[in-house]
């Protein structure tokens, strides 16, 4: 799981970030990111009870989000603030591999942005 220092403490900041922030989109989900001067990265990860009923299955989507993050922290740029939105219950299945691809992708393309 990844650190608490690293995850939204209230749905105030995802809603800053939400509204402030720049949107990137992939077929199974897309990443809402801005710029922070707190010094360090917060995340969070959404998935609506659209994507999946149960809260067993939500919870398990999050849960591998928050692994590939957690594992590739060191690559993810600092002083900024993402929020992953999940579209696909896909993701529940899909092979860990490709979930680090696709998210390694959309947090690849947020570097390009800032640099703009």
């Amino acid at each position: 799981m990844l650190s608490k220092k690293y995850r939204f403490h209230s749905r105030g900041g995802v809603k800053y970030v939400y509204q402030h922030g720049k949107t990137l989109r992939s077929a199974q989900m897309s990443l809402v990111f801005m710029p922070n001067t707190r010094g360090f990265t917060r995340m969070a990860v959404v998935v609506s009870k659209k994507v999946e009923k149960t809260a067993v299955g939500r919870n398990r989507i999050r849960r591998r989000v928050y692994e590939v993050l957690r594992r590739n922290l060191d690559l993810i740029p600092k002083k900024a603030d993402y929020v992953f939105v999940v579209y696909s219950k896909e993701l529940m299945r899909m092979p860990f591999g490709g979930l680090e691809e696709m998210i390694g992708k959309l947090v690849e393309e947020s570097k390009v942005c800032y640099n703009k």
